[in-house]
């Protein structure tokens, strides 16, 4: 696995027509400075807008990955970032000249053959790798997708593929090694659908730029030679076609048995170079599609913004904090006497969960006049500390700014259970509930000794200072 990052040497382009739009474009891949990562030009555009390849600028799903960014878009990019991951490239400026780069056979060998041509320049910055120290999932129940995210020394992949189609069957694959395996393995998987699909797609409007040359079409229907040719007739594609018996329509030859899952695996590493970092994890992926990597995407992209906060902030490792006071100072605006959050211990991405510490002393002026001869903390104030440690979360929830506020709007179901004395430390659990623009809901609770003393939901918006 590279250590340092890397760029091309040089430009080199890549011509022809778009899969689903049909539009011919000319893609570019250019030199890019350290730390630039993938970002999108459009030439064509007055004053060439850029489209960082950035899962937040997903804006479309359909059958690929589009991507949109100050009103331009581009679309179907996963083969394209495919191979710039495939190769291990970290920082590549993608000029194109229209909407969707060229589509060539299929799979990515269009921009790998290219690619490799021109070479590799190694760059001073070392790579940033996020690692994934816990696991992370996703589940569509309804879909029978699952995707999981889990630790692991280098990068690995497997995909299971099972459309419930005796023309398909269930596949499976698994790629180990990024450098040994992708060039020879992976890159060459074409994409593909099934017959039944064919007339469906051209009327969303995709497709327009398919041909067999691009896409291998599974024969998944039962109809005559003539059917077929009234078929793809009326969907304008008048090139002679056979239904053949290899169950490949006009018996394309699959470059490897289970192509359909390479191209599968192909297509996830696209949509996850959205996560704008490599990553050194195992990623275990059952029925996955652009929908579903979109979404596990931004899940891990959530994590690696919140692990770049607490890199910045966070203790010397082997602490038991995730932030001490010092950091806290650096992220909350409040100060004595009214920081009332010591140590935040855990950092729960993805369930939106965070777990701060408060040490009551004798020493807190508020003891001094709540109550003289029995000192209680004020019930306000464990609001307050549940509420700073709210805000925690959602100042380090994959959005820090220093340049925002969490301003507390209201709260319910308050209740105190038991009072809070000097020599307590109190434990606060805080937990997103919902979000709605700018606004959230936080479910918090704090504990002494284990024992519940308080719980409130809280609303809260992130504002401008």
């Amino acid at each position: 696995m590279l250590v340092n990052q890397r760029t091309v040497r040089e430009r080199v382009s890549v011509s022809g027509v778009g899969l689903h739009t049909g539009n011919v474009s000319t893609i570019t891949f250019c030199p890019a400075p350290e730390n630039y990562g993938f970002k999108f030009i459009r030439t064509d555009i007055p004053n060439s807008p850029e489209i960082p390849a950035n899962v937040d600028y997903v804006t479309d799903i359909a059958r690929g990955t589009t991507l949109t960014h100050n009103d331009a878009s581009v679309h179907t990019v996963e083969h394209t970032l495919a191979a710039l991951v495939g190769l291990e490239i970290d920082n590549c400026r993608i000029e194109i000249d229209n909407n969707e780069p060229p589509v060539g056979d299929g799979s990515a060998l269009p921009f790998t053959t290219p690619l490799l041509a021109t070479g590799f320049e190694e760059q001073k910055a070392p790579k940033d790798y996020l690692v994934i120290d816990s696991t992370i999932r996703y589940v569509n129940e309804s879909r029978g997708v699952e995707i999981v995210g889990l630790p692991n020394e280098d990068f690995r992949i497997t995909v299971m593929v099972d459309y419930h189609n005796p023309a398909l069957g269930s596949q499976h694959t698994g790629l180990f090694d990024l450098e040994k395996e992708f060039l020879s393995e992976f890159a060459p998987a074409r994409t593909f659908c099934f017959l039944t699909e064919v007339e469906m797609l051209h009327k969303q409007g995709l497709i327009k730029g398919g041909s067999l040359d691009n896409a291998v079409v599974i024969v998944d229907k039962k109809l005559s030679q003539d059917e077929l040719s009234a078929m793809l007739l009326s969907i304008g594609y008048p090139n002679k076609t056979v239904l053949g018996d290899s169950g490949i329509l006009n018996n394309n030859h699959l470059r490897f048995k289970n192509e359909p899952a390479r191209h599968k695996l192909l297509d996830m590493l696209g949509d996850l170079a959205l996560v704008g970092v490599p990553m050194k994890a195992q990623i275990l992926a059952a029925r996955p599609g652009h929908a579903a990597n979109i979404e596990f995407a931004r899940k891990i992209r959530k994590l690696y913004e919140q692990k770049k906060i607490q890199k910045k902030f966070q203790v010397k490792r082997g602490e038991n904090a995730i932030f001490d006071v010092n950091a806290i100072l650096k992220i909350m605006p409040h100060r004595y006497p009214f920081l009332l959050v010591d140590r935040i211990t855990e950092f729960d991405v993805e369930n939106s969960r965070i777990r701060g510490y408060k040490n009551v002393t004798i020493n807190e002026d508020f003891f001094n006049g709540h109550f003289p001869g029995r000192p209680i903390m004020p019930g306000v104030l464990i609001l307050e500390a549940m509420g700073q440690t709210g805000g925690m979360l959602l100042l380090n929830n994959g959005t820090f700014d220093e340049n925002k506020l969490v301003f507390f709007m209201g709260m319910d179901k308050v209740r105190f259970r038991k009072p809070v004395v000097p020599g307590d430390q109190l434990v606060m659990d805080v937990k997103l509930v919902s979000k709605r623009f700018n606004t959230f809901t936080l479910a918090a609770k704090a504990y002494v000794d284990g024992n519940l003393v308080a719980e409130a939901e809280l609303l809260a918006a992130v504002v401008d200072k």
